[in-house]
């Protein structure tokens, strides 16, 4: 019998249920405006495409940090080192940490692979950055470098998916990887409700809630996921908070899952952001009472190095016979790539007071930080000034997740042109204005609510212009489908 072709019915089912909305239908349709541009500038009602979608700050023009970027030249081309013109080029802090690091990388290539965890010198400096941040000890063999902080996550649901009775809960609104992941791994992804009226509040009541209905329907819950800072939502959890999660987690015998990438990003004075593994250590929980996984990558932050794909988890709490699994997962892969495993060793362990490079490199680090949390407050405060929209406080992370009231005409509109309402919403700004924001649905919201995520990315100067797109389109439609 001749094999059967390959069609959208015979590829694998959980590829068809997975969705990936941050570069979704609106992404794809602006990309073709973009291309429509380029081709015909005077094409659209605007000039340009304005890519608020997806947390990728390089691309809207943040500039790399000097100190991370020298240090990756001179170790992806050591023969630099050698030459006498290097050191009116480069800092010697720059060189120094560029020998040091070569001196640990096997044959000194980084077009060499590394051990499956990664380069053992990298994961000494990133455990001895962790023990620093949280006053506990942190074991190098604990660490494995991935390529940012997505295969870190899908090797997790690997591991912990079994079938479709297995499920993993998931806060909604959720970063639509772990739904997507949990989609393609076969797995159920157990909704909890983050509460919009306490500024995206998570409610151990609504935990286990939502664990009781998951067993009712005789789903093994393994793993609880906690996005912190925020993502889409953008809030910082209360130490208290955490402190309840991690007894959530050790009395039902689940699995945390911490996504801690926005953990350098957090914009008001009166939260801070603490790991999972300090809380829980705080408390007195060690290896053999909590298991935890907590991921970290070099995208966000200060940094935004979404592009050299580096990043990290660290498992605490697993057994050595199922850590022997985790390294055959890491194994298959071979290795992360090495740039990537460079600058998650720079980022957990940047230059300190008393090094040269030190105030060079806190002035770009500070002022990228204090400009985000600049933005963010005029985003927010442009979007609470929209007729129907408000928009919680901007804690951390680098979005807002305005909720939205469109008018009972827009709605039927948006059913009589087969779509959901803010999918209807984000198509038409992007068609009036060339802002590219990701409707709520695709991160999940409570019924009869209607959302969009918007990032805070644009450089400073440019933020009066996209709230003046943003109003002026805002105030246009509203008068359209006015009741």
């Amino acid at each position: 019998m001749a094999s059967t072709p390959v069609t959208r019915d015979t590829i694998n089912p959980k590829v068809l249920e997975c969705e990936y909305a941050v570069r979704g239908e609106i992404v794809i349709l602006a990309q073709k405006l973009q291309e429509d541009l380029k081709n015909n500038p005077k094409s659209q009602p605007f000039d340009e495409i304005l890519y608020c979608n997806i947390g990728n700050p390089q691309s809207l023009g943040q500039k790399p940090i000097t100190f991370f970027r020298e240090v990756l030249a001179l170790c992806d081309h050591p023969a630099l080192l050698d030459k006498s013109e290097t050191h009116s080029l480069f800092s010697a802090d720059s060189i120094k940490r560029a020998s040091q690091i070569l001196s640990q990388i096997p044959g000194q290539a980084t077009g060499a692979y590394s051990h499956s965890q990664g380069v053992k010198g990298l994961r000494d400096t990133i455990a001895a950055g962790i023990e620093a941040r949280d006053g506990f000890p942190a074991d190098p063999n604990d660490i494995f470098l991935t390529d940012g902080a997505s295969p870190a996550v899908h090797m997790m649901m690997q591991l912990l998916i079994r079938s479709e009775k297995d499920g993993i809960l998931c806060p909604i609104p959720q970063y639509p990887l772990y739904s997507a992941s949990i989609a393609l791994h076969g797995g159920t992804l157990v909704p909890y409700y983050l509460d919009e009226a306490t500024g995206w509040g998570l409610e151990i009541s609504e935990l286990k809630k939502q664990l009781e209905t998951a067993k009712s329907k005789g789903i093994c819950v393994r793993a609880l996921v906690v996005i912190n800072p925020g993502n889409p939502t953008g809030q910082v959890l209360a130490e208290n908070n955490q402190k309840q999660i991690v007894d959530f987690c050790k009395t039902e015998g689940l699995v945390l899952l911490a996504d801690e990438v926005y953990q350098e990003n957090v914009y008001v004075p009166d939260k801070k952001f603490y790991s999972f593994k300090k809380v829980a250590r705080s408390m007195g929980y060690g290896e053999k009472d909590i298991t935890l996984v907590s991921f970290q990558s070099v995208s966000k932050g200060y940094y935004g190095e979404c592009g050299k794909r580096g990043g990290y988890m660290e498992i605490t709490g697993f057994s050595p016979e199922v850590r022997e699994q985790i390294y055959k997962l890491a194994s298959v892969n071979l290795c992360s790539n090495i740039s990537g495993q460079i600058l998650a060793s720079l980022v957990m362990s940047p230059p300190k007071a008393g090094d040269q490079c030190y105030e060079s490199y806190s002035a770009e680090k500070n002022a990228i930080l204090s400009s985000l949390a600049k933005r963010a407050q005029q985003l927010e405060h442009a979007l609470n000034g929209l007729e129907g929209v408000s928009c919680n406080r901007a804690e951390g992370a680098m979005y807002l997740f305005p909720r939205i009231e469109l008018p009972k005409k827009a709605v039927e509109a948006a059913k009589g042109a087969k779509t959901a309402p803010d999918t209807f919403y984000a198509r038409r700004l992007l068609n009036a204005t060339g802002i590219v924001v990701v409707p709520g649905s695709g991160f999940g919201q409570a019924a009869g609510t209607l959302h969009f995520r918007c990032t805070i990315l644009p450089q400073e100067d440019r933020i009066p212009a996209i709230i003046s797109r943003l109003t002026k389109f805002h105030e246009a439609f509203m008068k359209e489908f006015r009741d």
